[in-house]
């Protein structure tokens, strides 16, 4: 991998690390953090904190725990909701922390891109798990995890390595995410009518 990165490679880097991080949050810093500390990447300036051992140990744990809540069907839908405020900005600082203090206006427009990607991703994870949830097996759920623990590691190995290819890869899985989101928004809707209800301590959450 050579030490300089061109355009191309940096912005795929950071649709990636927006994207991925909607998804699998900590799986994304994990694994970034160890292909730097591992030498298989050069990581540019702004992410090299990612390699630092207390980074690796702490999204290492945080990785483990994801992996579990991830697969058990409820506490997967409560997990996304309670990283609705932790994916969205944590992608855009990602994205952004690729072109680094020096280059402000990539910077910013890695940001808007890295947090535009995140929250497309994240909506339609939160929106099928929640449809997901309404089935009563539990296969569903692990399946559609295990395929979100996969399709990470391979976008941010595209990004560095075949950049365009990655851009390809990702306008697809654009597609058939917004696609999702708009055939499955009434899951949505009811999802966040019942967390509207558990902070209305006078009115029963919705669906009870």
């Amino acid at each position: 991998m050579p030490l300089e990165l061109d355009t191309t490679q940096m912005f795929a880097i950071a649709a990636a690390l927006g994207w991925a991080s909607g998804l699998r949050l900590y799986l994304v810093v994990f694994l970034t953090g160890l292909a730097g500390a591992l030498g298989w990447v050069e990581l540019p300036a702004g992410l090299r904190v990612l390699q630092h051992p207390a980074m690796l140990g702490t999204s290492g744990v945080m990785l483990f725990v994801e992996f579990f809540a991830d697969k058990i069907p409820g506490l997967d839908t409560l997990w996304d909701l309670l990283h609705t405020l932790v994916r969205i900005p944590a992608g855009a600082a990602l994205a952004a922390a690729v072109f680094g203090a020096d280059q402000e206006t990539w910077a910013a427009m890695a940001a808007l891109m890295g947090g535009t990607l995140a929250a497309t991703s994240h909506v339609a994870k939160a929106t099928t798990r929640a449809a997901l949830n309404t089935s009563p097996e539990p296969f569903s759920n692990v399946l559609m995890s295990l395929a979100g623990d996969s399709v990470v590691p391979v976008a941010l190995w595209l990004s560095w390595t075949h950049p365009l290819a990655f851009f390809a890869g990702l306008a697809i899985a654009l597609v058939v995410m917004l696609a999702l989101i708009w055939m499955l928004g009434k899951f949505l809707r009811v999802l966040a009518r019942r967390v509207w209800g558990w902070f209305q301590p006078g009115e029963p959450a919705a669906g009870k």
